[in-house]
């Protein structure tokens, strides 16, 4: 399988950062953002994870996110994404997972994500947020 060429990695890289703060922000459920992740490519997936984890660190989550993603996330506590979310500090290298613990790596970094972007958007953005990824239409403006 080749790598995406670079304008395919930009249209992934915004098409990502739609699908996760649609789902942090209760506008695409969990399992819908899931099903979009597990049609990518292999290598295409390992771009994502590597994306949500950037925005996971941009979210400054903490180990109380971490529980509260993962507990949300339907992936088990014991399972290796879910325990290098709650480690202080969190691991990052979940590109890195065999590709058999993808899709439960994106369930646990999208669900942490929401809970640290959800508090970051209350306490510092509320009603003077210029973020773009903040300002999503609900999902009947979408086209």
């Amino acid at each position: 399988m080749t790598e995406p060429s670079s304008d395919d990695g930009r249209a992934l890289r915004r098409e990502t950062e739609r699908v996760v703060n649609e789902v942090a922000q209760g506008l695409r459920a969990l399992d819908a953002g899931v099903s979009w992740f597990s049609g990518l490519a292999p290598t295409c997936q390992q771009m994502v994870l590597r994306e949500v984890a950037g925005y996971a660190m941009q979210a400054h989550i903490t180990a109380a996110d971490g529980r509260a993603g993962v507990e949300r996330s339907g992936v088990k506590p014991t399972a290796n994404p879910s325990v290098m979310i709650c480690m202080d500090p969190p691991r990052y290298g979940f590109a890195s997972l065999p590709s058999a613990e993808h899709v439960k790596a994106f369930r646990v970094l999208v669900s942490v994500f929401a809970v640290a972007d959800t508090r970051r958007r209350e306490r510092y953005c509320k009603g003077a947020c210029g973020h773009a990824w903040h300002n999503l239409p609900a999902a009947s403006e979408q086209p």
